[in-house]
């Protein structure tokens, strides 16, 4: 069965930095493009970064833009989000997600929570 499974979350505070993780299993993960989406309370979810099944191209949300990276290990079927300079606007929770043609899957979140 198809899983992605997010961990590295946690309390930051404003300045400081996370990676957060997206483990995947019960798929050929080297074939999907991955993506982290975020939502904040009270607002819709939005995209803030992509990468292609190769890990050749990343794409990003203007507002993490320079502050934020995308990775993808094929070897370990894991996706990465290195979150750097973090913003109280970053608290929310983080999602992944991996696309195949009409095909997605999405992991359960993690809560990323920026404050002093």
């Amino acid at each position: 069965q198809e899983q992605l499974v997010e961990s590295g979350g946690g309390l930051v505070q404003p300045g400081g930095s996370l990676r957060l993780s997206c483990a995947a299993s019960g798929f050929t993960f080297s074939n999907y493009a991955m993506s982290w989406y975020r939502q904040a309370p009270g607002k819709e979810r939005e995209l803030v970064a992509s990468i292609t099944s190769d890990g050749g191209t990343t794409n990003y949300a203007d507002a993490v833009k320079g502050r934020f990276t995308i990775s993808k290990d094929n070897t370990k079927n894991t996706v990465y989000l290195q979150m750097n300079s973090l913003k109280p606007d970053d608290t929310a929770v983080y999602y992944c997600k991996a696309t195949y043609f009409i095909l997605n899957y999405w992991g359960r979140g993690t809560q990323v929570t920026v404050s002093s």
